[in-house]
This record gives structure tokens, C-alpha cells and sequence, in this order.
């Protein structure tokens, strides 16, 4: 969440700022607070003076009965507790502003980055590279969905996944299992120079997944285990995210590198009857995370560091691919600033997001209290979080598919691949 503190201190420059994504309800949320703060701090003055009123009649009760002034003593004591209670009461009524103002602090996005383009919707996303290894044009034979190839080499079997779980969920089968598996250990070799393997829990608490900003706001997007008050993981982010939260660290310690391969699960709500097909949008999906704690300073250069991994590695697959900056009116909630890896896809004649790479300031942190401390100074500051989809499995699934669809109907297989498919080179008909 953004800092409380802003708001008192410079809220002119929060709203202009807020102002940029173009969503009013975000400026009303902003001046709800600023109401509730405002009420907060009269009423903990209010509260702190008649703590102070307290204890003073305390001292005055010792010194009365010291005295033999036993009726004023009495008279002072039912004084006090009568304040006693008052207070008590002005202490339930705090903690309820307290929780009103933290529900609404949670639901206020945070502040765009400055350079972040401006924008009302993803049509104003600008291409700041590319299209790479864009041919001049497709043969015939990769102008085929992904579902009718994967389907006619027996490698994606939908109907039995619905049979199974229901709607929207997916599942490969021989080569197109395998090669899923191989693009997440691909995306894990690839950034094992600098990020730790983590297996992370893929159920998380309430207040893990408030940490990362999906909750409150994306609660219908979740999958909820009621019974334990657990959640399905959208993303290796959130438990990632909230490794090191209550925690300060040492300046030493960062950067801190994390990578996870784990399932994600979502919802997809209000997404029914698009982009259903084949692999495109499903309940389910595997995705390799790669995900750095910093410091302020060293921020925008992971933020570029993280794109380049994530690029390096759709290059190194052989697809065509862009990359987009993320316009402040089409910015997730909890971003900063975000770019997305685009990889075009002949059969479905679209560009697929594959990727997302995030820098969200303070705002997730502060959410889960990571700190760290600057040596030789005093006191401790919120860290920032940076993250990245290293890679996705689902639609970079599809694209391979897709662009490497041979004129016989067989799928090369992208040399970067090759020794995790047990000496396969291509996918064909059995």
C-alpha cells in the first residue's frame, strides 16, 4: 500500500499522480481516507489527553488519601474511573477507524512511476521493441490454431481435462507434456547464475495473499479453501513476496534473487467464451517466477535486468516477439511500472502476452512489513519488490506450436530445448 503519511504530507502530489490512471472511484478512495486519517488523529489526541487526565487523578487520589482526605480521594477515584471508561470506549471506536482506514488504504493502487506512459487502456501500451524474428510471411501450414496441431499429434487432450476438472482446464499428453516440463526447466538453467530455487508452498494464508495486493481486490479471481482459510497461489509471487515479510534484512543482503517454478491457478472471472481454446486461458498452468527484494537505488536496474531474462529467453525459443510498456490506465494495481513480452502467434493471428515484468516500489512491501537496514545508520526502511513471469508455459506452449508447425504437420522442436525431450527433435503423428 502507499504510505500513509503522503497523504498528510503531500496530497496534491498523490492525486495528480493517482489521477494518471484514469479511474475516478481511485480519487474517491484517496479523499475517503484522507477523512478517516483526519478522524483517526482527533481522535487519538482526544484519547492520548484523557489518558493524561487519568493518570494525573491517580496522582491525585495517592496524595489525597497520603492527606486523610479519604471522601475527595473517592470522589477523584469515581472521577477517573468514569474516564476509564470513556476511554475504553474511545479505544474501540479508534480500532474501528483504525480498520476502516487500513481497508481502504489496501484498495489504492500505487502510484505510477513518472516515466510510465500515459494511457486509458491497453490500446495505448507503446511497443518499445521490436517485432523480433518476425518473418516477412508465414508459410500456410503455421496459419493453424495451436488446439487443431496439439490435438491432431495427440498432445493436448482438453476433453478428458473437462472431463476431469471441468471447464477450462487443460492437459498434454506424450511430447506436448514433456515439452511443457522442458520449457519450465529451460526458464530455470537460464536464470540459476543469479536467482535461488525455491519450491514454494502453492496454498498460502489471507494475508499472503494481501501482501502481493490480490487480495482484497482480486478475491473473485482466487481459488479459496474456506474450510482452512487457504488460497490457491495465482503466482509464485505471492509466496515469494512474502518470504522474508516481518522480517528486516541487511543492506548486504540485497538484492535478494528468488526464482520458483510452481502451478498457478485463477479463476479467470468473466472470462467465459474467450480465448478458451486450446491453451490460451485455463484454470491451471505452470510458470517459472523470477522475483528480486531491493533497495530503492538498485531498482530500475533489476526492473531492466528482469526484462532481459525474460526476453533472452523467448529469443532463444526462435519466436517473433515485442515488447510493451505498460500505460499508467492499463497498470495493475500494485505496479509501479510493468512491461510485457508479447510472442505473435500465426495460427491464432494474435500477439500473446507471455510475460510480465513488474516493479512495485515500496507498495508490497509495506503490505508485508520487509524491511531492511542501511549499515551504519540508524532505523530501518521499507524495501522494494521487483518480479517477472520467466516464463509461462501455456501460451508460449501455443506459439511453439504454432511458428514451428512444419508443412508435414510435425512441431521442431527449438534447439534450446532439445536435451530436456529425451532426444526428440520434432512432435509428428504417431
Amino acid at each position: 500500500m502507499i504510505d500513509v503519511r503522503l497523504l498528510r504530507t503531500d496530497l496534491a502530489a498523490v492525486r495528480t499522480a493517482q489521477a494518471r490512471r484514469g479511474k475516478p472511484d481511485v480519487l474517491a478512495q484517496i479523499d475517503a481516507a484522507v477523512a478517516l486519517d483526519t478522524k483517526l488523529r482527533d481522535l487519538t489526541a482526544e484519547r492520548d489527553a484523557l489518558r493524561a487526565r487519568v493518570n494525573d487523578l491517580s496522582k491525585q487520589v495517592g496524595g489525597l488519601r497520603k492527606a486523610g482526605k479519604s471522601d475527595e480521594a473517592e470522589a477523584v477515584m469515581n472521577e477517573s474511573r468514569a474516564l476509564g471508561e470513556t476511554e475504553r470506549q474511545l479505544q474501540v471506536d479508534f480500532d474501528g477507524l483504525q480498520a476502516q482506514l487500513r481497508d481502504v488504504m489496501l484498495r489504492i493502487p500505487n502510484t505510477p512511476h513518472v516515466d510510465a506512459p500515459d494511457g486509458g487502456s491497453d490500446a495505448d501500451n507503446p511497443v518499445i521493441k521490436g517485432p523480433v524474428n518476425m518473418p516477412a510471411s508465414f508459410g500456410e501450414h503455421q496459419r493453424i490454431p495451436h488446439w487443431e496441431t496439439a490435438t491432431a499429434l495427440g498432445i493436448l487432450d482438453n476433453e478428458r481435462a473437462t472431463k476431469i476438472a471441468g471447464a477450462m482446464f487443460t492437459m498434454q499428453r506424450g511430447l506436448g507434456a514433456t515439452l511443457a516440463r522442458a520449457l519450465c526447466q529451460f526458464a530455470l538453467d537460464q536464470n540459476a547464475d543469479a536467482f535461488e530455487e525455491i519450491r514454494p508452498p502453492s496454498l498460502v494464508t489471507t494475508a499472503t495473499l494481501t501482501a502481493t495486493g490480490h487480495l482484497p481486490k482480486f478475491a473473485d479471481d482466487a481459488f479459496a479453501i474456506e474450510r482452512d482459510d487457504l488460497w490457491t497461489i495465482p503466482t509464485a509471487e505471492v509466496p515469494l513476496t512474502s518470504l522474508y515479510a516481518g522480517e528486516v534484512l541487511d543492506e548486504a543482503q540485497l538484492p535478494a534473487r528468488l526464482m520458483a517454478y510452481t502451478p498457478c491457478y485463477r479463476r479467470e472471472a468473466g472470462s467465459a467464451g474467450r480465448d478458451t481454446r486450446g491453451m490460451l486461458r485455463a484454470h491451471e498452468f505452470d510458470k517459472v517466477e523470477i522475483l528480486a527484494i531491493a533497495t530503492p537505488e538498485q531498482s530500475p536496474t533489476l526492473l531492466q535486468e528482469l526484462v532481459a531474462r525474460a526476453e533472452a529467453l523467448i529469443a532463444a525459443l526462435e519466436l517473433p516477439y515485442r515488447i510493451i510498456e505498460i500505460c499508467t490506465g492499463d497498470m495493475g494495481g500494485s505496479h509501479h511500472r510493468s512491461f510485457d513480452l508479447e510472442v505473435y502467434a500465426p495460427g491464432c493471428d494474435a500477439w500473446l502476452e507471455v510475460s510480465s515484468v513488474s516493479w512495485f516500489s515500496d507498495y508490497q512491501a509495506r503490505r508485508a512489513d520487509i524491511r531492511f537496514k542501511r549499515h551504519g545508520q540508524k532505523g530501518t526502511e521499507i524495501a522494494n519488490t521487483l518480479n517477472g513471469s520467466a516464463l509461462a508455459v501455456p501460451r508460449v506452449w501455443a506459439a511453439i506450436c504454432e511458428n514451428h508447425r512444419q508443412p508435414d504437420g510435425s512441431v521442431r522442436i527449438p534447439e534450446v530445448l532439445r536435451p530436456y525431450m529425451r532426444g526428440a527433435t520434432s512432435i509428428a503423428s504417431k
